[in-house]
């Protein structure tokens, strides 16, 4: 099972054509969203591409193979408005070879997380990365719309046993062999 991650687009319909061509190009079979889907947040300025209907449209458009996590921006109007189901806190995809967790990061994350010997996929802190910290492996795929530390917008492809987090323009930000 190929699946890619994508999260905090907050709104932002900049980069979510490229996101649906990788997507079609890579033969991905689910889109996961973590979260932060329409709302840019209070502490965030207003920037060009902000277009909640936008999203809306991209989002239900890939809704026969979307997986979307409800975010600490995400309100039960969004939900409501929404014609696909968004998940709260916090769910569980079955592969062939793994579990993945996945959450939007603002409860789970790698400073809070009870269980051992699994995969935490989240998004939350606009920052890419994989890490193994001792029997868990915790995975961001950044922002596809507010990077931050110097990031570009990425996305994370998710394959049974590799893991690769690229950046809007195809560049490889981190990958990492599953054992």
């Amino acid at each position: 099972m190929k699946i890619m991650f994508i999260s905090d687009i907050h709104g932002i319909k900049t980069n979510l054509e490229k996101i649906k061509e990788k997507y079609q190009e890579l033969s991905c079979d689910k889109l996961v969203v973590l979260g932060d889907l329409y709302y840019i947040g209070p502490r965030n300025k207003m920037i060009e591409g902000y277009d909640i209907k936008a999203v809306q449209t991209f989002l239900e458009s890939m809704k026969e193979n979307l997986i979307c996590i409800k975010g600490n921006c995400d309100s039960e109007v969004d939900v409501s408005v929404s014609s696909f189901p968004i998940i709260n806190e916090l769910s569980l995809i079955m592969t062939e070879q793994h579990d993945l967790y996945i959450t939007h990061g603002h409860i789970y994350n790698e400073s809070n997380w009870p269980k051992e010997k699994s995969i935490l996929i989240y998004g939350h802190f606009h920052i890419p990365f994989i890490k193994k910290i001792e029997t868990n492996y915790y995975m961001n795929p950044g922002s596809i719309s507010l990077p931050r530390d110097g990031y570009k917008p990425s996305y994370l492809i998710f394959e049974e046993d590799k893991v690769t987090i690229y950046d809007i323009d195809d560049n490889i930000i981190q990958e990492e062999e599953l054992k």
